[in-house]
């Protein structure tokens, strides 16, 4: 457990000390959403919610997966090809504890972009903080869990890179199409029927919709697909996400390059 916080610190630091990594995943969301404020200003949607405020929810959800599938498939892919993960297996160092450290780096990042947001969007955005136990609760599991998943699938997407260039390509068009079709940039239900469908099978759209629950009103819940919070299947696909996710890891991780193979 010392090695995998040693670990954990490590990463965190790395990552900090990265400019454009910390400009782009922390940046990023506050930029859009700033963008979107000055564009939308006070609209409002049916169910006394403005366009800013559904706008945050998406933001936060996005910027977790940001920090966690995003940044997972762009860098370890760079870490594979320099040689790093090929130094880590070589050491006695167990192979759990750099996944650990990843983790860590993640809770740690996702956490202080998350209350950025907050920060941010709560006096300047017109965003209200949970008001009861239970939506706080439901901040927290919808957070946990879409971030693991996230995390698991960026880990596990990292494999189709076959060079420290090829990361950036392969993960950026996925992350920018969900986010169009998960409910960041668009109210959902404006979307095409087929494109909602399509959305729903993946994480960020069940992020966004839990996080729509936990920060806005209960009359916007008729403005949802099902005309509910659908709280327990936000749950169960998370969840079954995480499980996938944690498959996709066991059988596809690579610590080598396909030349070194």
């Amino acid at each position: 457990m010392k090695l995998a916080l040693r670990q954990g610190r490590l990463e965190t630091l790395q990552f900090l000390r990265s400019r454009e990594s910390v400009v782009f995943t922390i940046g990023f969301p506050v930029i859009m959403l700033a963008i979107f404020a000055a564009i939308f200003g006070g609209t409002e949607i049916d169910g006394g919610v403005t366009l800013t405020q559904y706008f945050v929810t998406g933001m936060i959800a996005t910027g977790l997966m940001t920090v966690s599938f995003q940044n997972l498939g762009i860098w370890i892919p760079i870490e594979r090809d320099r040689g790093v993960l090929k130094r880590y297996r070589g050491t006695p160092m167990p192979a759990w504890v750099y996944f650990a450290g990843k983790v860590l780096m993640i809770l740690v990042i996702g956490f202080g972009t998350t209350a950025v947001l907050l920060l941010i969007s709560v006096p300047f955005f017109g965003l209200h903080l949970p008001s009861t136990p239970g939506r706080w609760l439901a901040f927290a599991w919808v957070s946990l869990l879409g971030i693991t998943a996230c995390t698991l699938l960026g880990i596990a997407i990292s494999a189709l890179a076959r060079t420290s260039r090829s990361g950036s390509a392969v993960v950026t068009p996925i992350a920018l199409i969900l986010q169009f079709t998960s409910g960041v940039f668009l109210v959902f239900t404006s979307l095409p029927s087929w494109m909602q469908s399509i959305a729903a099978v993946f994480p960020l759209k069940w992020m966004c919709q839990g996080l729509r629950y936990a920060f806005l009103p209960d009359s916007f819940a008729t403005q949802e697909p099902a005309g509910t919070w659908e709280l327990d299947r936000v749950a169960l696909v998370l969840a079954a996400w995480c499980i996938a996710g944690l498959i996709l890891c066991l059988t596809t991780f690579r610590w080598t390059t396909p030349r070194e193979r």
